[in-house]
């Protein structure tokens, strides 16, 4: 093993001894046995609290609005206090968040997991159809929402029986009872106290919704202990890094910690290592509208930003800016990447180019993102590498097809095993069980473990794409394009993508004589379907597709001529949602 992972792996044994901040103890949940964090606060209620001792200093900045810890506290808890006694929120209720990434997202956030009800962020790309389906599936009752999702999610209000929070820069003009403006809930009860209610570590927190490899997306149950174990692994890799800096030589202090947000908060990702692990380590959030590479140069000089986190779009583009900018970049240190691979050569750029700190993270909503990390040293010398288990209470297994474990450098199925991961999906027992046995998640991805612990990542068992950080469902795509009725059959999968890793592909056979325009079937799709889930690619065929022996239509093979054709350089049409494609 190399000296830098005997240096980490021997920082975080020294803070995880007995008597230290992040001892850890066995203990059964659920009647599984793992090893959790002696220390952790029991519930996110408590864990909120630590706002009070970071006061004044600034939390949140979003375009011209700053939140200091304590008014963030502050408001959240006046809030928590009118949903509770106007809207009749109370433990256990699931409460839906539709909206953009503002302050009144991490408000909302914190307010509902304080009353003990259940938080549902929902993507904000979805169309009123998704949406209708995952306020059905979660029984949500109250959403919050902005204006553009109050659009989609009004036409759904008398028949799903819900009462909309509506966070807009203007008044609501809006004559209903059941439509209550955001400002007002938050300014009726000044200096409320945070809810006492009682807030087990094992009761349900969230449902975040993700796409797996078949029909609808699966709502992911986590639990307070699932989200807090995540941070504090996040919280103690931090500690042990710094203790290993510490002892090398330093010419300059360190810059405040700023953080800046370019990924959704409905992601673990967002809301998970960026806002909620800001509150703990109290840390700036600096929030943007919606990514744009000039703008975030602008934020990173203005609030002195330290660190970003986003896909490996995100890392990309930013640097391609960086090169063309004389901005004063000189605060940010460490560049991060989640939610897809990062190419090995981006890593060098960052670290080469930029001399700034790489990192990686591997995890999955199911794991409340936690798996394995990659940083520093270490990720520039593996950079194909997703890193070693996340400490220290995280196991992973690599298994054959029978479920047996597999030797180093063997090939199988990736499986976690912590604290951190979900109870099981949202009124869907069988794919609990399907999904988690015993402890351990069956992630759906193909990798290895190295000598030194380390893991890769070589494919998927999931019919997924993942489109810059997106899952998208190939099965949930096809459904859609079987809805047009002159659609004898359909493949789709992914095509690689230079700036967003992956699009969505789709070959099409037409029945006898039928005929559809792609702008027809495109307009089509977009009424069931997110933007970013409608094919970049369509490609008619004029036979049937390809299939196997046993009758399925053959992915594998189509998806290969698609890409030898594409490399031979004929006129292929590439829609305009990922025109990134045509210069191929």
């Amino acid at each position: 093993m190399d000296d830098t992972l005997v240096k980490i792996k021997s920082s975080i044994a020294t803070f995880t001894a007995a008597g230290a901040d992040f001892e850890t103890r066995p203990q059964k949940v659920n009647g599984v046995a793992y090893d959790v964090y002696k220390n952790a606060p029991a519930n996110l209620r408590d864990l909120y609290q630590v706002c009070l001792s970071y006061d004044d200093k600034t939390f949140l900045v979003y375009q011209d609005q700053r939140l200091s810890f304590r008014q963030t506290f502050d408001r959240a808890a006046a809030l928590a206090a009118a949903m509770s006694k106007d809207l009749g929120v109370c433990k256990g209720d699931r409460v839906a968040i539709a909206m953009r990434n503002n302050p009144e997202w991490i408000l909302s956030f914190m307010a509902v997991t304080a009353l003990g009800a259940v938080a549902v962020p929902m993507n904000a790309w979805w169309t009123s159809e998704e949406l209708k389906y995952g306020l059905q599936d979660s029984g949500a009752r109250v959403v919050v929402v902005d204006q553009q999702r109050m659009d989609r999610v009004k036409p759904l209000q008398k028949e799903l029986g819900l009462r909309l929070v509506l966070a807009a820069s203007a008044p609501s003009e809006s004559a209903d009872v059941n439509v209550y403006e955001f400002a007002d809930l938050a300014n009726r009860y000044p200096g409320a106290a945070m809810p006492s209610v009682d807030i087990a570590a094992d009761d349900d927190v969230s449902i975040l919704y993700t796409s797996g490899s078949t029909g609808h997306p699966k709502g992911v149950v986590s639990t307070h202990r699932g989200i807090i174990s995540s941070l504090m692994s996040w919280v103690l890799l931090g500690a042990a890094a710094a203790a290993i800096e510490a002892g090398a030589e330093s010419s300059a202090p360190p810059e405040e910690a700023v953080a800046l947000l370019t990924v959704p908060l409905f992601h673990v990702t967002g809301s998970h290592s960026l806002f909620l692990l800001s509150i703990v380590i109290g840390r700036k959030l600096v929030m943007m509208y919606k990514w744009d590479p000039q703008e975030a140069l602008a934020l990173i000089e203005r609030e002195r930003v330290t660190y970003v986190n986003g896909v490996p779009t995100v890392s990309q583009e930013l640097l391609d800016a960086a090169e063309q900018s004389d901005r004063d970049l000189s605060s940010l240190r460490e560049l991060y990447s989640a939610g897809a691979a990062r190419p090995p050569e981006h890593v060098r750029r960052i670290s080469e180019g930029f001399n700034l700190t790489p990192g990686s993270g591997y995890g999955l909503t199911e794991t409340n993102a936690i798996g394995a990390v990659n940083m520093g040293e270490t990720y520039i010398q593996r950079p194909a590498s997703v890193g070693i288990p996340s400490p220290a209470v995280t196991q992973i297994k690599i298994i054959d097809e029978c479920g047996a474990n597999l030797a180093i450098g063997e090939r199988g199925e990736i499986c976690i095993k912590s604290p951190s991961n979900a109870r099981g999906y949202w009124n869907n027992p069988e794919a609990t069980a399907a999904a988690f046995i015993d402890g351990w998640f069956h992630t759906g991805d193909i990798g290895f473990l190295d000598e030194n612990g380390m893991l890769s990542i070589v494919d998927r068992i999931k019919d997924i794409i993942i489109r810059g950080g997106e899952n998208i469902s190939c099965s949930e795509v096809e459904a859609a394009i079987y809805t047009c009725p002159d659609v004898a059959e359909v493949a789709v999968f992914s095509l690689p993508d230079d700036r967003l890793g992956e699009i969505v592909a789709a070959v099409i056979y037409m029945k006898l004589g039928r005929f559809v325009t792609e702008e027809a079937l495109t307009a089509l799709l977009k009424q069931s379907l997110a933007g970013y889930k409608v094919p970049a690619f369509i490609q008619f065929s004029d036979s049937p597709l390809a299939r196997t022996a046993t009758d399925k239509i053959f992915k594998r093979q189509i998806k290969e001529q698609v890409l030898a054709a594409l490399n031979n350089g004929p006129d292929i049409t590439c829609h305009g949602l990922d025109a990134s494609l045509q210069s191929r």
